[in-house]
């Protein structure tokens, strides 16, 4: 079912489907991925790199961001198009963390989950003691 909301990019209201942006800013999204696109599928251009591309076609480097995260852009086919992680501003080709920072976050989930299982464990093992008050 439809629901009124507000375009995310221009702030207009619109009935949402599937997507947080009006047709109109969809639209204009899908000329920036095909002028991207286009500028991209000449085999000189298939080395350039997103500060490249916004410079040429002048489509913000968030908006190319987006399109190679929703895998509309293949870094298999443009190599060059990596963007920061967002942890340490390495560059990665997909997802939002590289490698590194992914293993950091698991190291440190594993080390809080192994801290919180001794806390229920000593928890689980204090004995308590109930007194009746007649007695």
């Amino acid at each position: 079912m439809l629901e009124l909301a507000n375009c995310v990019r221009c702030g207009s209201v619109f009935a949402r489907d599937y997507r947080d942006i009006c047709p109109n800013c969809h639209r204009e999204e899908e000329r920036s991925f095909q002028m991207v696109h286009q500028y991209l599928r000449k085999r000189e251009n298939r080395q350039a790199t997103i500060q490249q591309i916004t410079e040429v076609t002048t489509v913000p480097e968030s908006l190319i961001i987006k399109f190679v995260r929703e895998k509309r852009l293949q870094p298999s086919q443009f190599p060059m198009l990596s963007y920061s992680c967002r942890n340490c501003s390495n560059q990665i080709t997909e997802g939002e963390m590289c490698a590194d920072c992914k293993d950091d976050m698991r190291k440190e989930l594993d080390v809080a989950l192994e801290l919180d299982q001794k806390r229920e464990t000593a928890k689980a093992s204090e004995q308590r003691v109930y007194y009746n008050g007649n007695r």
